[in-house]
């Protein structure tokens, strides 16, 4: 079967429904809006159910196969940021030169789009009665807490899943893996007192501040993974208490994004900030932030914001036939890497371990930028990969 030139046919259907997706902004928790539009588009191409559960993904199914495939797409986005840095309206999906621009053009809204078509192309051509059952999951919350949307629908909502196909951007390469990563608070204690005499008190700010130098040189020796690359830590945010502007603070508290690379676990980076000159336990405490923003449709999932490494071997029988359905649809064959940033495959891969991979049209460097495009002939490709995995994975199982 000719995949690309099929999913030509799509070509017009993908650039009005991603058009209609950007111009609908749906911030992590703010999702209903979409999530609803993408269940009408799937009630109206004939999945066999479509709906949306009770954390607010939404949930397409095509056929009732024993082998169960889901593909993700998350559904929220970043914000925009101060507007007068975009040139052109963020929420309009503005068409230039071959590509769709817009918040969420490649970060996440292209995924449910070419997913849906492709499954749609699957079940045109064969696929509602195949060995498979194919989910198409537009999911919640990735942008403030990665997986949490997808695990509730993988571990709740279907139970048993087999493989996993994430849409969030490769440039059209074939993924399987990438860093973990995880958020840690640091809060410093000191004596607050009057500005005029500072030293009467003990500033928070000051005892903090050792600490801050010993995280940027720590990030200097942390691993080295071949595959997946350096770990990471930075100091991404800082703040104070004060009784005011003319005291001395009595806390500071700072943010820390550590990215982990291979070998590397929560507990042994929690470890190294402890081990550190800087940190003093005795008017110092470490923490990991905890998430717990209702979901639009009000539910709460409460979870510590970390996130595991996965990586799927380059044999495994799914990453084979990634590269396969990539190879038919692009016309040759496709790279096979990693991400830089983090996905909801922590979640499938890294928490549940359900075998995952992940393709999709759009770059990863645009993702949350004011260039957040996708070219419209990835689209189609895409479109042609999602319809020919499931029979690329089928060739593969025993």
């Amino acid at each position: 079967m000719d995949h690309r030139r099929l999913a030509e046919g799509y070509r017009e259907d993908c650039v009005r429904f991603l058009r209609e997706l950007i111009k609908l902004p749906s911030e992590s928790a703010q999702e209903k809006t979409v999530a609803e539009r993408i269940k009408a588009e799937m009630e109206h191409l004939g999945f066999d159910e479509a709906f949306i559960d009770d954390y607010g993904n939404v949930i397409g199914r095509i056929g009732h196969g024993p082998v169960r495939l889901v593909y993700d797409g998350h559904i929220d986005t970043v914000g925009i940021g101060n507007p007068t840095s975009w040139s052109y309206d963020p929420y309009k999906g503005k068409l230039e030169d071959g590509f769709i621009f817009g918040r969420g053009a490649s970060d996440n809204k292209q995924a449910p789009v070419v997913q849906v078509y492709g499954a749609k192309l699957f079940a045109d051509h064969g696929g509602a009665k195949s060995r498979f059952s194919l989910f198409v999951v537009g999911s919640v919350q990735e942008e403030d807490c990665d997986g949490l949307g997808l695990r509730h629908a993988l571990e709740r909502t279907l139970g048993k899943v087999d493989y996993v196909c994430i849409g969030e951007a490769t440039n059209l390469d074939v993924y399987r893996g990438h860093r973990g990563r995880m958020e840690i608070e640091v809060e410093a204690r000191g004596i607050s007192c009057h500005g005029s005499a500072p030293e009467r008190g003990d500033n928070a700010i000051y005892r903090m501040l050792p600490l801050v130098g010993d995280i940027e040189r720590l990030n200097e020796r942390l691993a080295q993974d071949a595959f997946l690359g350096k770990g990471t830590c930075t100091v991404t945010h800082i703040a104070c208490k004060t009784p005011s502007l003319c005291a001395v603070p009595d806390s500071c508290r700072i943010h820390v994004d550590r990215r982990l690379t291979k070998g590397e676990t929560k507990d042994s980076a929690l470890q190294e900030i402890r081990d550190l000159p800087g940190f003093d336990a005795e008017k110092m405490t470490l923490e990991l932030p905890v998430y717990d923003t209702p979901s639009h449709t009000g539910k709460v999932l409460t979870t510590e914001k970390y996130f595991p490494t996965w990586v799927l071997p380059e044999d495994h029988a799914l990453v084979r036939a990634g590269v396969e359905a990539a190879t038919k649809a692009l016309g040759r064959k496709p790279g096979v890497s990693k991400w830089v940033f983090s996905t909801n495959g922590i979640a499938s891969m890294g928490q549940l371990g359900i075998p995952s991979i992940g393709f999709g049209p759009g770059n990863e460097v645009d993702a949350h930028s004011v260039n957040d495009r996708v070219r419209i002939e990835d689209l189609v490709t895409a479109v042609a990969y999602y319809a020919a995995l499931p029979d690329a994975l089928a060739g593969h199982l025993a």
